[in-house]
């Protein structure tokens, strides 16, 4: 594939081949193992938008810290299946790249085989799509090319750098239901703005989009998307970043994640021929 001179494909961790994005209107990286965005930085940026652990493994089959994983065909742990689906450590195939003068396309797709039917027993076809430029757009879109209907879940696990989480709040979820993990799968409903100050495991069941403002950094992200009615904001607070082995002990002072989902109730039902997009929008306002 002819590569826009913008982009170049590294093959340094050969298990993990890389292409780096530097055009005029953002920088940035993706993974094709796991078809995972590890960084998107617009020009008119002070610091980095996403975050990526300083520990996580490049290596084959394990999942990468940081970023945006893409979890699917389920979100959360499966008793003896790879927690949060199986296409975050799998290659995915690099199909487009282009330069569109505002911004740099790219599209990777995955199809089921042998392998993936073991673990999840339907075919499917998955395409990602991800344009970097002044905003991040990322969406996966999922086909059923089977005989017979199928039901899944997902999220795209962004994962935003953030100057100190304990000032930062996210807007835009007052008075909105959610599950709390951490409080034994709770029902509970959104008073304010969410702050931090604890470990927090939330699934909201919500349509709407979000601001994240930072005050550390005096900045406001935008957190859009689209066919995902939960969000899922999460930080792991103390106790957790130490007990993840890819993620430095202090590492829940630097971001958050704001996850576009499918999750909890919020299950997709593709009948034959069927077909969902799952996305998000990131903006710096």
């Amino acid at each position: 594939m002819n590569l826009p001179p913008c982009v170049t494909l590294s093959h340094q961790i050969p298990s993990c081949p890389i292409l780096r994005i530097d055009h005029p209107a953002a920088t940035g990286r993706i993974c094709l193992m796991g078809g995972h965005v590890l960084e998107w930085t617009p020009a008119a940026a002070n610091h980095p938008v996403l975050y990526i652990s300083p520990e996580a493994f490049f290596e084959e089959g394990k999942p990468i810290r940081g970023g945006i994983p893409v979890c699917w065909p389920w979100f959360g742990p499966r008793p003896g299946l790879p927690s949060h689906g199986f296409v975050r450590t799998l290659l995915w195939t690099l199909t487009e790249v282009t330069d569109t003068g505002e911004s740099v396309r790219c599209r990777l797709e995955l199809t089921s085989d042998s392998t993936t039917l073991e673990l999840w027993p339907h075919p499917f076809q998955v395409e990602l799509t991800v344009e970097m430029g002044r905003a991040l757009d990322v969406s996966i879109r999922m086909e059923n090319p089977g005989a017979a209907p199928v039901e899944l879940t997902g999220a795209l696990h962004t994962y935003l750098c953030t100057g100190a989480i304990e000032q930062t709040r996210v807007i835009g979820l007052d008075g909105v239901s959610y599950t709390d993990t951490i409080d034994g799968d709770q029902r509970k409903t959104q008073s304010g703005a969410i702050d931090f100050d604890r470990e927090v495991d939330r699934i909201y069941y919500s349509a709407a989009s979000v601001r994240v403002e930072d005050l550390a950094w005096n900045r406001v992200l935008h957190i859009a998307k689209t066919n995902s009615d939960t969000t899922v904001v999460w930080n792991p607070w103390i106790e957790k970043s130490k007990r993840l082995n890819d993620l430095p002990d202090d590492a829940y002072h630097g971001f958050l994640c704001i996850e576009a989902a499918n999750a909890g109730s919020d299950i997709v039902k593709l009948g034959p021929g069927g077909e969902h997009i799952l996305g998000t929008r990131i903006e710096i306002l």
